[in-house]
């Protein structure tokens, strides 16, 4: 469901970009794909352009955004390894807008089949019908490789006493972990902890747990739990457990933890 917001933004965007002849299309991703939009949902727009002009849009991307609306601030996305990326808030009224710009052919790599909002010629759509969305997966094995190092991590900022650390650790594990896990179970793509609150209510209360308070019986519990959701969770016939990194792990952060309540 797009909203009055929505609607203003992408007609406008639209008519901009189709009075200059470097552009060729404007799609849709994200909740717009799933038609998952409500009042605090973002845009996420594909721009897509011609590629001799490459070098030109690239370092014109702000002064396009700001053409598409009254833009109040915006930064690139290398952050997320995505210098395509113009991430911007637009005003009077609020509203997020991801810009992504690409040439046509690269949208055959893609995660999504995005929606189509604008089009001139038909190349969008031949590589669309021509190409497959490759969904966002997740690899059982490079998350076992870390887990127990994480782990040990925690408890030496546990026995240090740095509980700030071990707080965003946990957030980190929750994002990267446990959420993208629980959301598989739940036939979700593996999208760190996004409406997990709906999508993951078997296992709401658990997971509360695994957010601490800033003490040490808190933080040592939290770490506990963490450690028994993904137990439960890593379920993989062809995952090679690091068991003696998982004892190892455990046996320390048991030590750490017995040693500060003496």
């Amino acid at each position: 469901m797009k909203l009055p917001v929505h609607e203003r933004f992408i007609e406008k965007a639209v008519e901009c970009l189709r009075q200059d002849r470097r552009f060729t299309g404007l799609l849709a991703g994200g909740s717009m794909v799933y038609g998952a939009m409500d009042e605090y949902s973002d845009l996420d727009l594909i721009v897509v352009y011609r590629e001799e002009f490459q070098g030109e849009i690239m370092e014109q991307r702000l002064r396009i955004a700001e053409s598409l609306g009254h833009l109040l601030s915006a930064f690139t996305g290398e952050h997320v390894g995505e210098p395509r990326l113009l991430i911007c808030l637009y005003g009077p009224e609020p509203l997020h807008v991801d810009l992504k710009f690409v040439q046509a052919r690269e949208l055959g790599s893609r995660i999504e089949n995005p929606r189509i909002l604008w089009e001139r010629g038909s190349d969008i759509t031949t590589v669309l019908n021509q190409t497959t969305p490759k969904p966002l997966c997740l690899d059982p094995q490079w998350i076992e490789d870390r887990f127990w190092i994480w782990i040990h991590y925690g408890a030496t900022k546990l026995g240090r006493g740095e509980l700030f650390e071990i707080i965003d650790l946990l957030t980190f594990m929750r994002s990267t972990v446990l959420g993208p896990l629980v959301l598989i179970r739940n036939g979700r793509q593996p999208r760190g902890v996004r409406r997990l609150e709906k999508y993951g209510a078997e296992a709401l209360e658990e997971l509360k747990e695994t957010v601490p308070s800033h003490s040490f019986e808190s933080c040592y519990r939290s770490l506990k739990i963490t450690i028994q959701m993904y137990r439960r969770l890593r379920q993989d016939s062809d995952l090679v457990k690091k068991e003696e990194a998982e004892r190892v792990a455990v046996e320390y952060l048991d030590r750490i933890y017995a040693a500060g309540e003496q």
